[in-house]
């Protein structure tokens, strides 16, 4: 088999010697088990997964798999791209659950209102992850996109979580709806993807950036320069797998025990020892979720 076969999982990496937490995964979109992910996450020291929800079924098992697990925090959220379509349907059943019929501003209410009662639970920790995707999403969805985010965002302030947010080519239309409602107080950028500049105006608002895979990208010199001006105390690291498998298995599925390449490269860009930026790490993941 070829070592760079697609469907050969990537080698354990080094593990780490301070433990961190992965922010942001997708434990339900992966192959092996819940307790196999964790179990090999864990011996590389990535010791806790915060596992997100994208659409009420990923949100309500999410908040079962973290009451299961004492490593696993929950976020629960209509997607970006999740919204419009329950508004206007899913005839493709583009989303994983068959083709939906439009459900109108009622379903989404409903379906908010669902969001709302999972983010009361103790094990759940943010609310996302929410935000705006106008890469995947026309001018139709906006609308629902925005009603939804900011219907996140109260949620998220009214029951004192985290605000775990989606943003794909929207940052300034992100930026402006959250000083339009007023951030809660812990809000992370998830798989951040502006530039030098806008980390500036996040590290300004204390807004948490999180670093995935792709910083590690040939082309992602951005990002390297937005990270090396991020606060360290700001920092957070995730893989967003099955996603954005860092370099160099890039199209590979990615899964928590993969943080420890990220975490490298992005020591690296800080000037700063991998064990410094770790414990940095470990301690601002556990400020930004409250755990």
């Amino acid at each position: 088999m070829a070592p760079q076969d697609k469907n050969t999982p990537p080698p354990l990496p080094e593990p780490l010697r301070v433990a961190v937490a992965d922010s942001h995964t997708h434990l339900d979109m992966q192959d092996p088990t819940v307790e196999d992910a964790l179990a090999k996450a864990a011996s590389v020291g990535v010791t806790t997964v915060v596992q997100v929800g994208c659409d009420l079924a990923g949100s309500r098992w999410a908040a079962d798999i973290a009451a299961a697990h004492e490593a696993v925090h929950a976020t629960v959220a209509l997607h970006p791209n999740e919204a419009p379509r329950i508004v206007l349907g899913d005839p493709d059943g583009w989303s994983r659950q068959g083709a939906r019929e439009a459900g109108g501003d009622g379903s989404l209410d409903a379906a908010l209102a669902e969001i709302d009662e999972l983010a009361g639970l103790p094990q759940v920790r943010g609310v996302g992850e929410t935000g705006l995707d106008y890469f995947r999403t026309g001018p139709e969805g906006m609308a629902a996109q925005e009603r939804s985010f900011r219907a996140h965002i109260e949620i998220a302030k009214r029951h004192g979580k985290a605000l775990v947010i989606h943003d794909r080519e929207a940052h300034d239309d992100v930026l402006r709806i959250l000083r339009e409602e007023g951030a809660p107080e812990r809000t992370v950028f998830h798989c951040y993807s502006g530039d030098a500049a806008m980390a500036e105006i996040c590290a300004a608002a204390g807004y948490f950036m999180s670093f995935a895979g792709n910083v590690t990208f040939k082309n992602a010199q951005p990002l390297r320069d937005a990270l090396a001006v991020a606060p360290p105390e700001l920092v957070l690291v995730e893989t967003d797998a099955p996603f954005l498998t860092p370099a160099p298995y890039r199209g590979r599925a990615n899964a928590p025990y993969l943080i420890p390449v990220t975490l490298r490269a992005m020591a690296e860009v800080k000037g700063m020892t991998e064990d410094a930026l770790a414990t940095a790490i470990a301690a601002n993941t556990a400020r930004a979720f409250g755990y």
